[in-house]
């Protein structure tokens, strides 16, 4: 009799157990969760990323205002292998002032891979120019713990005025930099071509201005990237992250004009980096913080 009671309290108890440990499961299984983390205590503002050209399973990232001129070769997973010093500009107390992106592309010779760093953030919109950065990349980085670049700067100016500005992609099809502005309602989709000689000074085109619902400051656009074969497109504002699909032979500021796709995003505490994997299967994310964990999702249709 006592073993029958037992028995119908418990089967029911051990069933509620069961059902509530695989609710919890699959809650933990649709929640994202972080990929890794960044390894380095010194990448502590981080506020870009993208996949190398020519190293194979290495990211570029760096930090923003406050740092001195350089970046990072780390892992998808987070691990630093190189710090990269280069260059800036020698009237900047740190040879720069506040980098924002960091973008891969062509350049001046055919079949290079080259490093474009972009000092472009201006917060109180008071600069007469902001200047990229240019630098080829080398085999070493990724293998080296310390290694220098000399690069190219490239000094840019609004034609309707200073900006702050926190993407900055390369289009490889039409060989295009990118500079999307960040405040306000709408915001400015703005390009220069790559063919530029030391220190030129050259004024933006202004291509067209993008409209994105939600409030300021989370709806604020801060890091872009674009695939390696051009055909994929990414903006990321700090509570979203927008996907465009480029048809063949349609200007990447078109594209940008048509509706976008919302992707997948584990909003962070102050997420201002994206970059595509060099396949364009996936994506990676991550924010300032040190030790900030780095997310991945995957593209459309994979």
């Amino acid at each position: 009799m006592f073993k029958s009671k037992a028995l119908k309290i418990f089967i029911p108890v051990l069933c509620i157990t069961f059902i509530a440990a695989f609710a919890k499961h699959r809650l933990i299984d649709n929640k994202q969760l972080p990929q890794s983390h960044l390894y380095a205590k010194q990448m502590d503002e981080t506020s870009g990323l993208v996949a190398s050209g020519l190293n194979t399973g290495i990211y570029y990232a760096h930090n923003d205002s406050g740092d001195t001129s350089r970046f990072f070769a780390i892992t998808p997973d987070g691990k630093l292998k190189t710090t990269i010093y280069y260059t800036g500009d020698r009237a900047e107390r740190l040879g720069v002032r506040d980098c924002e992106d960091i973008a891969v592309g062509p350049g001046p010779l055919k079949g290079k891979s080259y490093v474009y760093i972009g000092d472009i953030g201006d917060n109180g919109s008071k600069r007469k120019y902001i200047t990229v950065y240019r630098a080829e990349e080398s085999p070493l980085w990724g293998r080296d713990s310390l290694a220098h670049a000399t690069p190219v700067s490239l000094n840019l100016k609004y034609p309707d005025g200073p900006k702050d500005a926190e993407a900055m992609t390369i289009d490889p099809v039409e060989k295009l930099l990118y500079i999307i502005t960040k405040r306000g309602d709408s915001v400015g989709v703005y390009t220069s071509a790559l063919k530029f000689k030391a220190n030129d000074t050259i004024t933006l085109t202004l291509r067209g201005r993008l409209f994105f619902k939600g409030l300021k400051p989370f709806k604020w656009i801060t890091a872009a990237d674009i695939s390696a074969d051009g055909l994929q497109i990414l903006l990321k504002s700090y509570e979203k992250v927008y996907y465009w699909r480029r048809t063949a032979g349609q200007p990447v500021w078109k594209t940008l004009k048509s509706m976008p796709q919302e992707l997948p995003y584990k909003q962070e505490k102050q997420g201002e980096s994206v970059a595509f994997t060099p396949d364009g299967k996936g994506y990676y994310t991550t924010s300032e913080g040190v030790y900030a964990p780095i997310y991945y999702y995957k593209t459309p249709g994979n």
